[in-house]
């Protein structure tokens, strides 16, 4: 597979620890407390997270499909392992923590990768989930135009018809807050929070410091009002329930 169709297929992985990722770590710990805890990094790319979560446990774990990708995963966190989502090869009930970030657009089958972390997960434990947000302005994962990939964010592509959204973008899911939560009806969680949250503006703030600080201010005010619904992603944090009384 080439770099290009990688990426069509995957998506970037973190490449570099930003205010952006620091923003969304704080965040999952604000709702799930990861100290001492059992982690699982499902996606974890370059183990950009899942090196961060070694600050506060060392039972961490992360699950990669590409091979590259484990390899450069493993110098930050010895505990990854080449696996896709929808077959995780952990226990039942193995994890208090488990995490997915930007992943589960790119499975082959997000029904059953959400299964998988839910099975995974042991009553109680919490499931914390970032993915992207079909209201956003842009489809940031680049589109196929007359057959070829054009990388980049591309305006208003999820605010088409699914029909002509799909042609231009048949590489990548995008959700509804809707569609999410459909992915986890029948199966033994709560909400506790979702919500959606704007980008970290890491490459603006570095060209541009004084525009990018205005317009982090400005979203993250946003974000306190129904003008989130147009944030760059969801994030969602489900409890798995107890397997006797709920």
């Amino acid at each position: 597979m080439t770099t290009i169709e990688q990426t069509a297929l995957r998506g970037n992985p973190s490449f570099v620890w930003r205010a952006g990722q620091e923003r969304r770590l704080a965040l999952t710990r604000r709702y799930a407390p990861l100290e001492g805890r059992r982690v699982l990094d499902v996606g974890c790319g370059m183990g950009m997270y899942t090196s961060a979560f070694l600050r506060y446990t060392p039972h961490v774990f992360g699950v990669e499909i590409e091979a590259d990708r484990v390899r450069e995963a493993r110098a930050r966190a010895q505990g990854v392992v080449r696996a896709v989502g929808e077959t995780l090869p952990f226990a039942a009930d193995a994890f208090d923590v488990v995490f997915s970030h930007e992943v589960l657009e790119h499975v082959a089958d997000d029904r059953l990768c959400a299964r998988e972390l839910v099975r995974v997960t042991r009553p109680g434990g919490r499931i914390v989930i970032f993915v992207p947000n079909r209201a956003y302005f842009f489809e940031t994962h680049g589109i196929y135009w007359r057959g070829v990939y054009r990388f980049g964010n591309k305006p208003l592509v999820n605010w088409l018809p699914d029909a002509l959204r799909n042609r231009l973008a048949p590489h990548v899911r995008v959700y509804t807050g809707r569609g999410l939560r459909r992915l986890f009806a029948d199966l033994p969680t709560r909400i506790l929070v979702h919500t959606q949250i704007y980008p970290g503006y890491d490459n603006i703030v570095a060209r541009l410091p004084r525009l990018g600080r205005v317009i982090q201010r400005i979203t993250y005010t946003l974000e306190k009002t129904p003008f989130r619904c147009f944030g760059l992603s969801h994030f969602l944090v489900l409890e798995k329930k107890d397997a006797v009384g709920g």
